[in-house]
């Protein structure tokens, strides 16, 4: 964890980083939140972080206390202060503190925080081995494709696959269908080699890494479905894998205690990653 933390304006150390037990985020989960990746010191795809922060908040009719162009600053200060050579910046933007009560308050400031985690994204042992996942009930709202502080049903999911020994749990709707996981998006590459992955709605989070991990893959000529897929295909599938900013992307090797190919990473996954990889590097701030 970081040692200097940003609240509101000022940058203070952890331990000293406080705000109002009124505050909505904490009352309400009245809030939205985003994390970006750090990788050589430098801001990973952040354009796209900040894009999804700013049309988060517009959902909830949430001001920024600060201009987006600030925000970015914000984020480099957090990784110069506490020295985050790779590892993620998390950002939080909460309706602010005010008397407990349902409608939106007048006249109050947003709360703005932020913090650094040091964490190893290039050499993970997940990247070489493969993860496991588990499918687990999608028990959230209906607006998932708000990046929403209110995380209580993907707490349950990813509670679930850590007690199964697995690394992810992929939410499913009532269908029969995956719809992301708890803190990632799901991918499948069927036997044929085409990459599927649900397409963007309110059922999902609209993921940054997804989208570039999209564009790099139609730019190397790789096929790619978007629709949805049922558990059951995701059983059958050739390989897997998911991506997100603090992972980017991980090959998928079991999925509720099956096995998938041969248990070792698939081709589709690495390629993707070293891919992602020269991208980020390419691109960052």
């Amino acid at each position: 964890m970081s040692d200097i933390a940003y609240v509101n304006g000022a940058y203070l150390p952890l331990a000293d980083a406080q705000i109002s037990i009124l505050d909505r985020g904490f009352l309400f989960a009245d809030g939205v939140y985003e994390v970006a990746a750090v990788i050589d010191g430098r801001l990973i795809d952040n354009d796209a972080h900040i894009a999804r922060l700013e049309r988060s908040l517009g959902e909830l009719r949430l001001e920024s206390p600060v201009p987006m162009a600030e925000i970015v600053e914000i984020e480099k200060a957090l990784v110069a202060r506490n020295g985050v050579a790779e590892g993620m910046v998390y950002l939080q933007v909460t309706r602010g503190a005010a008397e407990r009560d349902f409608s939106f308050p007048k006249g109050v400031k947003p709360t703005l925080i932020g913090f650094a985690q040091k964490k190893n994204i290039l050499a993970s042992p997940y990247a070489e081995k493969g993860i496991k996942v588990v499918t687990v009930p999608d028990l959230r709202w209906a607006r998932r494709d708000i990046k929403s502080v209110a995380l209580l049903a993907q707490v349950l999911a990813k509670q679930a696959a850590t007690e199964a020994g697995c690394h992810e749990a992929w939410m499913v709707d009532a269908g029969g269908f995956v719809t992301e996981g708890s803190s990632s998006t799901a991918f499948i590459v069927t036997r044929a080699g085409a990459i599927v992955t649900r397409p963007n709605s309110e059922a999902i989070l609209p993921g940054c890494t997804r989208r570039s991990v999209l564009a790099l893959a139609q730019e190397h000529g790789l096929k790619i479905e978007e629709r949805a897929f049922t558990v059951a295909e995701a059983y059958d599938a050739g390989e897997a894998f998911l991506t997100s900013a603090s992972n980017l992307v991980l090959p998928i090797v079991a999925i509720d205690g099956r096995q998938l190919g041969d248990g070792a990473p698939g081709p589709h996954a690495r390629r993707l990653r070293s891919l992602y990889l020269d991208f980020a590097r390419a691109t960052a701030l």
